[in-house]
């Protein structure tokens, strides 16, 4: 009780909540896998609060769990059931405090929507290129936090490349304040990298300086059916080659996913094209008048003739092109209303690919017979959603039973490609321990020295990314 009167004396009594059914929402995760207790939900408004906030619980150790719009796949922003922490909710941290044209800058808080950003930048003529399916939803604090890459990382890159400078808040209720839009600047160690992808075991991100992008004003959208995921890879090669790297999106979709978005999702329509084994969804843009529906036909063709395409079909207007990406959009959604699903999120180089799918098929019909696979993704930057879900008729509970074994294997198959076993969704909880599998010796004592000297009380979202016991 101590502690919360001094929270609402620091914060504001509006900031501190504890009525158990406004906290609820907040205390499991988005796949609910995770729920946990918290002291209380504390909302401040500013990185001035925060840091106050932050000063008294490193002085009383008293744990800190960041929270955006909690969307997190991993667990990385529920606390756990001790009831000891205080859940940092950032969504009254959500103002566009500046945005530069001619600079092509946005400096925004850390609980400002993704979508909200989106539409600054457009508001402005200019275009911020990270999408998400989570868009109106997810917070720019999280997707720092968690290095979020998203749809169009193989022309934009990932949230590291698209931000500028940070504002934070550390342990201590020490601030950093970076904001500045230069695109040059050698001073030093970069705190900006450091911060991003730490999923808040570091600090909180308050702010951020985000690179904005001329608009584009020549879109061709294009749903392709492909007889290989090798044909895929090498379409990626000559799309970007034939249209000078302005290929947004290059996004792999099996038939077994479009199956499942057609049955299970109502809005879904049928893309056009004649069945195939597996699809790309295919995006180009341009901030020029290029003809580039013309480009990607003049590609099509060529690829046609040499037996890498087997059908297509370009989006002429908008409502066909939203629909050729609500089709991709739902196939998590889909997976979820088809019954149980076990779930990879890994990469590998590009040119692995292939064959990573091929045998990561044979180890699912070794390990999960009542299982198929659902492999989709950002082939353009070898990230893969290896997904495996339940066939009609098994039973729940013996499908999910495989979920152990087949994580190893899957995971395992990685590291022989040389790939990631996490590549956009961050560790959080859920994979602390394959961080420790896999991750080098020497680049976890690494981790855990940078952890312990900013965060020497380990209060910072305790239990994430790292065991408790290496704080």
């Amino acid at each position: 009780m101590q502690h919360l009167l001094r929270l609402r004396e620091l914060l504001g009594a509006d900031a501190v909540l504890t009525d158990a059914q406004r906290i609820e929402p907040l205390l499991t995760d988005h796949r609910r896998l995770h729920t946990g207790q918290a002291l209380a939900v504390v909302e401040p408004d500013s990185t001035a609060a925060i840091s106050r906030l932050l000063a008294f619980c490193h002085q009383q150790r008293i744990p800190v769990v960041p929270q955006g719009g909690n969307t997190s796949y991993c667990g990385g922003a529920t606390p756990d059931g001790s009831g000891s922490s205080i859940l940092l909710c950032l969504r009254r941290m959500n103002r566009i405090r500046t945005i530069d044209a001619d600079n092509f800058a946005l400096v925004a808080e850390a609980g400002c929507t993704l979508a909200a950003v989106q539409s600054a930048a457009l508001a402005v003529d200019r275009f911020f290129p990270l999408s998400l399916g989570s868009e109106g939803s997810c917070q720019i604090g999280g997707n720092l936090a968690t290095n979020a890459g998203g749809t169009a990382v193989l022309r934009y890159g990932m949230m590291r490349d698209l931000t500028l400078g940070i504002e934070a808040v550390l342990a201590d209720g020490g601030v950093v304040s970076q904001l500045s839009p230069l695109r040059k600047d050698n001073t030093g160690y970069d705190l900006r990298q450091l911060l991003i992808g730490s999923e808040g075991t570091l600090g909180v991100i308050t702010a951020a300086c985000l690179k904005l992008f001329p608009r584009p004003r020549s879109i061709a959208t294009g749903w392709i059916g492909i007889p290989s995921p090798a044909a895929g890879t090498a379409l990626l090669g000559l799309l970007r080659e034939a249209s000078a790297d302005r290929l947004s999106s290059c996004e792999l979709v099996p038939h077994e996913a479009l199956e499942l978005v057609l049955q299970h999702i109502p809005s879904a329509r049928s893309p056009g094209v004649g069945a195939a084994p597996w699809y790309l969804l295919v995006e180009l843009t341009s901030s020029g008048e290029d003809e580039l529906d013309a480009l990607l036909e003049a590609v099509l063709a060529s690829a046609l003739a040499r037996g890498l395409v087997l059908d297509a079909v370009i989006a002429h207007s908008e409502a066909r092109r939203e629909n050729l990406w609500r089709l991709r959009e739902s196939i998590p959604e889909a997976q979820r209303l088809a019954g149980g699903s076990l779930k990879h999120d890994i990469s590998v180089p590009i040119a692995a690919v292939p064959a990573f799918i091929e045998q990561g098929a044979a180890l699912i019909e070794q390990l999960v017979p009542e299982g198929f696979l659902v492999a989709y993704g950002h082939i353009g930057d070898g990230n893969l959603h290896f997904n495996v879900n339940q066939r009609p008729g098994t039973v729940r509970d013996s499908f999910l039973q495989h979920e152990s074994a087949l994580k190893r294997a899957v995971h395992d198959l990685v590291a022989r490609h040389g790939g990631s076993f996490s590549a956009e969704h961050g560790i959080g909880q859920l994979k602390v321990e394959e961080l420790e599998r896999y991750a080098a010796p020497a680049e976890l004592a690494a981790m855990r020295r940078i952890k312990l000297a900013l965060d020497p009380n380990g209060i910072m979202n305790p239990g994430k990314i790292l065991k408790r016991s290496a704080t």
